[in-house]
């Protein structure tokens, strides 16, 4: 099966070809024989009835520097792909969600991945509120009476913006601490969006465990571990990736939230886990894969296009 595949995602000439989940992606769709084309969010439109997108088509090679070979600038009918790759980072703001509309206006006769129906309607921090018996205790709220309740009951906690990524804008509030208004004050006067409690879990010391999930299955882990002092695990803030076993309760949280991905066509998917609880579920450009790879020899970024593929055959 060779296929037309277009990749909406930040720019590539950046990209650390050693870590970057989506140039593992687009280097496993080559090596199958799939025809690849880049472009950038903003160059995604909607033009007269149909979606299209300026951008290249894309080689791509493991030579650090040299890693992506563009071809000439076009303009392409976003119909005409098998797939398409929703694959920018973060923030998701309006920006981003309108590249879900747009996007989700190619279904049924091109795959979208993941669905951007469910990537909209199900941001990470909010989809696990599906599934409130396997997260920790948890407040959404812009009220700072609510948030202050939170942390009376609770007394170590961590803030954060609902819509943040990557570690940003993260806060640890222990019991000692008196910043919590202060805090509110400052995100409250940067956006008018909600921010996100949880109840800070000891066990993050020895880890934020990232499970890979494909199609709803979960097909491996690695293991964060943050800096000592730091109370956040991401990689690109100082935390450092460990192999790592999946244990029973993981395979548990998966079990509850696999259908329910897969139903909502999420075919690429990282849960973050800290001790026995589920903390978020990374939809919209989830990482790892070449993580995962190197510590286990799984081949993820193979087993996702084994995913898509199949959906492209079942229809």
């Amino acid at each position: 099966m060779s296929l037309k595949v277009a990749i909406q995602m930040d720019p590539i000439g950046p990209v650390d070809i050693d870590a970057d989940s989506t140039f593992r992606i687009a280097e496993e769709a080559q090596a199958r024989g799939h025809e690849l084309f880049y472009y950038l969010p903003e160059h995604l439109a909607w033009q007269e009835g149909r979606v299209t997108a300026i951008g290249h088509p894309l080689t791509v090679r493991r030579v650090k520097g040299d890693h992506a070979a563009l071809g000439d600038r076009t303009k392409v009918d976003l119909a005409e792909f098998d797939v398409v790759w929703l694959r920018q980072d973060p923030p998701f703001d309006m920006g981003y969600i309108t590249t879900t509309h747009l996007l989700e206006l190619l279904s049924p006769g091109t795959l979208v991945v993941n669905d951007p129906f469910w990537v909209r309607n199900c941001p990470e921090k909010l989809l696990v509120l599906q599934f409130p018996e396997l997260i920790p205790p948890t407040t959404i709220a812009r009220d700072l009476s609510v948030l202050r309740d939170f942390k009376d009951r609770h007394g170590d906690m961590i803030l954060k913006p609902l819509y943040g990524n990557g570690g940003a804008g993260v806060f640890r509030l222990d019991p000692n601490d008196r910043n919590l208004s202060s805090l509110h004050e400052l995100f409250t006067g940067l956006s008018r969006e909600p921010l996100i409690a949880q109840k800070f879990l000891p066990s993050v010391e020895k880890g934020d465990k990232r499970i890979i999930l494909v199609d709803g299955d979960p097909i491996g882990a690695i293991n964060r571990v943050p800096q000592p002092g730091e109370t956040r695990s991401n990689m690109h803030v100082g935390g450092r990736a460990e192999k790592v076993e999946m244990t029973g309760r993981d395979r548990e949280i998966c079990a509850a939230i696999g259908p329910r991905l897969k139903e909502y066509g999420q075919v690429f998917v990282g849960i973050d886990v800290i001790g026995d609880w589920l903390t978020e579920i990374n939809v919209t450009s989830p990482t790892g894969l070449q993580e995962l790879e190197r510590f286990d020899g799984i081949n993820a970024a193979g087993a996702i296009w084994e995913a898509i593929e199949a959906r492209l055959t079942a229809r």
